[in-house]
């Protein structure tokens, strides 16, 4: 039995993991220097890189019409649910051990974005090899 044909899907996973390497990139840059105060110049500009790139996710996924959007809101729902309990323990932790300012805005940003970009990894992976809906 043959394969269906691929469909030409916009490289939203690809763009979701490069954006959660920048973030990721920035929390080690400010982690490298502790307990010294870091610079935040490096960290901010990753991390608006990385919100960039989540608002072309957006704009990528908000295109697309052949997909399945239930599988995607399915999975993309609970991966959020999760993802929100583990930022918020993360931002705790961060008030917790005293971080305070604009370290802690960027710290708070970037669990922001992780928040958003591993559910929308998760549920676009899931939903492009699920049969595509038919509008009625």
């Amino acid at each position: 039995m043959e394969a269906p044909p691929a469909r030409a899907l916009p490289p939203v996973a690809h763009i979701a993991v490069l954006s959660m390497a920048l973030v990721i990139a920035g929390g080690i840059y400010m982690g490298s220097h502790l307990p010294a105060k870091a610079s935040l110049g490096v960290p901010i500009g990753l991390l608006v890189a990385s919100g960039v790139l989540v608002l072309v996710n957006v704009a990528q996924l908000a295109r697309l019409r052949e997909f399945s959007w239930s599988t995607f809101r399915l999975v993309g729902k609970w991966a959020l649910v999760a993802y929100l309990v583990i930022t918020g323990l993360l931002e705790y932790v961060f008030v917790l051990d005293g971080t305070r300012g604009s370290a802690l805005v960027v710290l708070t940003v970037s669990l922001a974005i992780f928040a958003v970009d591993v559910p929308v990894l998760l549920a676009f992976s899931v939903a492009r090899y699920q049969p595509v809906e038919q509008r009625r």
